[in-house]
């Protein structure tokens, strides 16, 4: 069984799984597309990079979409004639999935995948911490990229968490971002961080390269190869009373999932910004 199914063999999931075969994030990686060979060629074109690139892990390429059946982790990325997979295609394949004892994980990879996660967690009752999507997480990297110009600094010394629903109701904690270890709000003006919220929707949805970067993340985090925190889609709880819809949060990962949810301090006027986000 592979240690991986990525359910899809578009841009996003030939990247994705060239990303986490680079990395020798996963011991085995399947690549699994209903049109033709078109997985299997991607597989044999990644293997043939292995010597060149230096990496052992074993992907595979096929049709079989019930491969993904029992698999640890499941990612749904984009198929290769139709796009990243619709919410419409998608729910009725983890129904069929689930009769077959379902995987553990799954990792919804698409920019379209916030309401596949909320339906697949109220629909087909999987829990919310083993299904999420990881697009939230793109977007919070291409913020960090041009915060990170606005300061003139490292995107790697840019630390924030992205909330809400993308693209125009997006929460950027400002008081709890950090820019080389000091507060945004030092380094970044009134104007400064105003033309970077500006910016936000206009950059959603990502790339194909972006997202599959972002599910690599998740993939290895999920696997015990990274502690580092993602912004993901994470179902509601519906348990508290309150109507809601899927929206952005920041949380850590492990092998079962999404392990915790880390809410940064939020402003009164980003609280109820968050909140109309996210209400029904």
């Amino acid at each position: 069984m592979p240690q991986v199914v990525i359910v899809g063999a578009g841009p996003l999931g030939g990247e994705l799984a060239f990303l986490l075969a680079r990395r020798d994030a996963a011991a085995s990686v399947a690549l699994v597309d209903e049109a033709g060979q078109i997985a299997a060629g991607k597989a044999l074109d990644i293997m043939q990079s292995a010597p060149a690139a230096g990496f052992a892990t074993q992907v595979t390429g096929g049709t079989d979409l019930f491969l993904a059946v029992g698999a640890p982790i499941v990612v749904l990325a984009d198929t290769a004639k139709g796009g990243e997979w619709s919410v419409e295609n998608a729910v009725p394949l983890l129904r069929r999935l689930s009769h077959g004892g379902g995987p553990r994980l799954v990792i919804c990879a698409g920019a379209g995948h916030a309401p596949l996660v909320e339906r697949a967690v109220r629909e087909l009752k999987m829990p919310r911490q083993q299904v999420f999507g990881t697009a939230p997480e793109a977007l919070a990297s291409a913020v960090r990229a041009i915060a990170a110009l606005e300061a003139d600094r490292s995107g790697s010394e840019v630390a924030l968490a992205l909330l809400g629903v993308p693209p125009h109701h997006v929460v950027i904690p400002w008081s709890d971002m950090t820019i080389g270890g000091y507060a945004a709000d030092r380094l970044l003006d009134g104007p400064a961080r105003r033309r970077l919220a500006a910016r936000v929707a206009p950059m959603w949805p990502p790339g194909p390269l972006s997202l599959a970067s972002a599910a690599a993340l998740a993939v290895m985090g999920v696997l015990g190869r990274s502690r580092r925190g993602l912004c993901v889609f994470m179902a509601p709880d519906d348990s508290v009373g309150v109507k809601a819809r899927t929206g952005a949060v920041p949380v850590v990962l492990g092998s079962a999932g999404i392990e915790r949810v880390e809410l940064p301090p939020l402003s009164g006027l980003d609280r109820v910004a968050l909140d109309n986000a996210t209400m029904l």
